[in-house]
């Protein structure tokens, strides 16, 4: 089993939306950053890609038919080498509502308060799964600096790092291989890019702000994403 569809849009853009659509159109399992959080020991293949080493992808993707969000949507153009026939889904949403969603989730999950830290301290020497998850966290709070840069509270340049994101894809992918969506369409151009029927059934809407937060507490106590 090869990956058939890769995921280059940033987080907070509907992935995790896309992640159920595609699993439900039968491109069954789709990797996420829920799945590294529960399977920690994939750390190891990214923290290989970020060093620019030569990554394992097949070990990383066994079982997996989908992979979006982050941290693949980082390493897009590496996974896309390894699988050149697959199809790309860049998933895009207003950059002003982006960086809203995102100061209120990813960033404000990436830069945890003293309480916060305290708590998670204090269940660390209890927890062998929540040990293994400090790693990904570091990695995250990594990869943001190095998306955004390191001052995640200037709104334009985050937003200018994240629209060039997008021009990137758009210059790197073969525009036969490439979806620019916004969920908001719903299944119509997603099932047309694909080839697959549409189904009868509402496009998914998932991962809100508060589903976000609550996700985040219960990886903050070694429970499953």
């Amino acid at each position: 089993m090869s990956i058939k569809v890769i995921g280059s849009g940033m987080g907070r853009t509907g992935t995790h939306s896309l992640k159920l659509a595609l699993e439900q159109l039968g491109f069954s399992k789709c990797y996420h950053m829920m799945e590294l959080f529960n399977n920690p020991d994939g750390i190891a293949y990214f923290n290989k890609a970020e060093a620019g080493e030569q990554v394992d992808w097949d070990s990383l993707f066994t079982g997996y038919q989908s992979a979006v969000d982050y941290p693949v949507a980082r390493y897009y153009k590496e996974v896309f080498a390894k699988y050149p026939d697959a199809k790309v889904i860049h998933t895009v949403r207003d950059p002003e509502s982006w960086y809203k969603s995102c100061t209120e989730t990813i960033f404000w999950a990436s830069r945890p308060s003293a309480g916060r830290m305290v708590k998670m301290m204090v269940q660390l020497p209890f927890s062998s799964v929540l040990r293994k998850r400090l790693p990904i966290l570091k990695y995250n709070g990594k990869i943001l600096s190095g998306e955004f840069g390191n001052d995640l509270s200037n709104k334009a340049e985050v937003i200018k790092r994240f629209n060039a994101h997008t021009e990137a894809v758009q210059k790197q992918i073969p525009k036969e291989k490439l979806l620019v969506y916004n969920v908001k369409e719903g299944w119509e151009p997603l099932c047309k890019f694909l080839g697959v029927a549409v189904p009868t059934t509402p496009f998914p809407v998932s991962n809100t702000a508060d589903e976000f937060k609550q996700r985040v507490a219960h990886i903050a106590k070694g429970a499953r994403a």
